[in-house]
């Protein structure tokens, strides 16, 4: 007998191929098979060789590109030197997730299945390209070929005689089990975020806990729209960055989400657990302490503010005691309920914790082994630096727009990041940020009497304070900015420091205050208006061109 083996492999930028590839693994459960559902830069690629079966899911991120927690896989499989026949014991199918509206649609998708096929691969099906711009979302694209896919795979791997498809009425056992422990057992400290020295360089894995220092509003009181300028301290973490660099923040769930969390589900936020994995050799969360708290867990770890996913309304009917909200669930879960589900979730931007308060007999029914099959992890998120080291030694500054707006709910929606960043006041304390640095995709040029073109309106002007600063401490005087803001009075960011550099020399600065005239006026008019000057940098100077916003 054939072993029945199944690998998922997915990259994914936002959480939707992963949330598809688990999809599938819970399927492959259902049909007897034994799966495993990993990133692909988790996977021993070299092992690729010796599988039989694996399904690829992956999402195309800006302009054609593979997902961050993809890259190594990707350069590995594109190698020169790889023979014809790598891949010829491997039957293979690849869905891909992207965005119609973009010219690269669905590349990396379309790529990896030409490569595999190269390599020696026998395609199941021809590549399942699901799209964002459809009304019903990638599934109405995934629904079809995930149908289609088990029919392939369970005729090369038939269902045992004894064996029958576990109906969808029967859910799956949970990732992981919490065990409690006893209730005077010692506390936790509160998390990995001890400032000990880093043994490596910080990363999602290992964190730096960054001190912030400063923490200043740079539009007027009287604006509508709140930004911060965010300095963090980042001595003894062996950080470096160049200009173009992105820092990624590690947010956190706020103290009353978290409260109405454990009340909605009643849990005690204080209760200590070991989190143990049902299937033997399975991994641990790796940003989970152990033992851990369930305000810690809740705090740090479950997404309660995103926008829930088909599969959480489906979980969740599993545990739903009240006939009425089943019901609902179980549309929501459904092909034909999607577009119901949209004008629920998705349009007015309704939060996990709002949809839990929405079904409060199925909440407090939630047995809390499920909760992190339930919720996915809280994302890092991507800010551009906004300062130079050779400005600023071991320090990092950032730009950020206070995320805040209004859908058909009542209550105003909200960056869980910008908001979390924006409420830490570094004079009541020790304010601790957990971040780590990546490379960005703008590089500035080398030779220093290239001049460089920037357009930066509003916070887009971030990366480019970085490569002024950086340029000007080099002695680099070709520096052009574009900037754009609403009023010059209220939102013109880091003015004084423009203004200074225009004067000593370094600086040529346009600027487009759109409401500060009958006439709205944009960077591009700026642009137009002195189409000559940048004309002449371009053709006769070579400058490079930035534009970030």
């Amino acid at each position: 007998m054939v072993e029945r083996k199944l690998l998922v492999l997915f990259g994914s930028q936002t959480g939707t191929a992963q949330d598809t590839a688990e999809r599938i693994g819970r399927e492959a459960k259902r049909r007897h098979f034994q799966c495993r559902v990993e990133a692909l830069d988790s996977y021993e690629v070299a092992n690729l060789i010796n599988e039989l079966l694996v399904v690829f899911v992956c999402a195309t991120t800006g302009q054609g590109d593979p997902p961050d927690n993809m890259k190594m896989f990707w350069r590995f499989l594109f190698r020169k030197n790889l023979p014809p026949s790598s891949l010829c014991q491997l039957d293979y199918a690849v869905l891909g997730l992207g965005d119609s509206s973009y010219p690269k649609f669905n590349f990396v998708a379309k790529k990896l299945h030409k490569r595999v096929l190269q390599l020696g691969g026998s395609p199941l099906l021809p590549v399942a390209l699901g799209d964002d711009q459809h009304d019903l979302g990638p599934d109405a694209v995934v629904d079809p070929w995930l149908l289609a896919l088990w029919d392939k795979i369970l005729t090369l791997y038939p269902l045992p005689a004894d064996l029958e498809i576990i109906s969808p009425d029967i859910h799956l056992p949970p990732k992981y089990t919490l065990h409690y422990l006893a209730e005077d057992s010692p506390h936790p400290t509160d998390g990995p975020l001890q400032s000990t020295a880093p043994r490596t360089v910080p990363s999602e894995l290992h964190p730096f806990p960054a001190r912030m220092v400063s923490n200043q509003r740079v539009t007027a009181e009287s604006h509508f729209q709140d930004v911060r300028l965010i300095e963090f301290d980042i001595t003894g973490s062996g950080i470096t960055f160049n200009a173009g660099d992105i820092v990624m923040i590690q947010p956190q769930n706020c103290p009353e989400d978290v409260q109405q969390f454990c009340q909605l589900l009643r849990l005690d936020p204080d209760r200590c657990f070991m989190l143990k994995p049902t299937e033997p050799g399975a991994s641990l969360p790796a940003l989970l302490p152990q033992p851990c708290t369930i305000r810690y867990l809740v705090t740090h770890y479950l997404d309660i503010s995103c926008v829930p996913r088909r599969s959480f309304f489906e979980l969740l009917s599993y545990f739903s005691t009240n006939e009425l909200e089943r019901e609902k669930l179980q549309e929501f879960s459904s092909a034909q309920g999607q577009e119901e589900l949209y004008s629920y979730c998705n349009r007015p931007r309704r939060t996990t914790l709002e949809a839990l308060w929405d079904f409060p007999h199925t909440t407090c029914a939630i047995p809390p082994d499920y909760l992190l099959d339930l919720i996915p992890r809280i994302r890092p998120r991507a800010f551009s630096i906004a300062s130079s080291m050779l400005a600023h030694p071991d320090r990092i500054q950032i730009l950020v727009a206070v995320v805040q707006y209004k859908t058909r709910l009542s209550k105003p929606r909200r960056g869980l990041c910008s908001t979390w960043l924006a409420s830490l006041n570094p004079e009541q304390g020790d304010v601790r940020v957990p971040l780590w640095v990546k490379k960005g995709g703008m590089k500035f040029p080398v030779d220093p009497n290239t001049p460089v073109i920037m357009i930066g309106p509003g916070t887009g002007v971030a990366p480019f304070r970085a490569a002024i600063q950086e340029r000007v401490a080099q002695g680099c005087k070709g520096n052009c900015l574009f900037f754009g803001c609403r009023q010059k009075s209220k939102d013109f960011y880091c003015q004084a420091e423009w203004e200074e550099l225009v004067t000593k020399g370094f600086l040529t600065l346009f600027t487009a205050f759109s409401r500060d005239q009958e006439e709205k006026v944009y960077v591009q008019h700026r642009i137009r208006e002195n189409r000559s000057q940048v004309w002449e940098l371009l053709s006769s100077r070579n400058a490079h061109i930035y534009l970030a916003g």
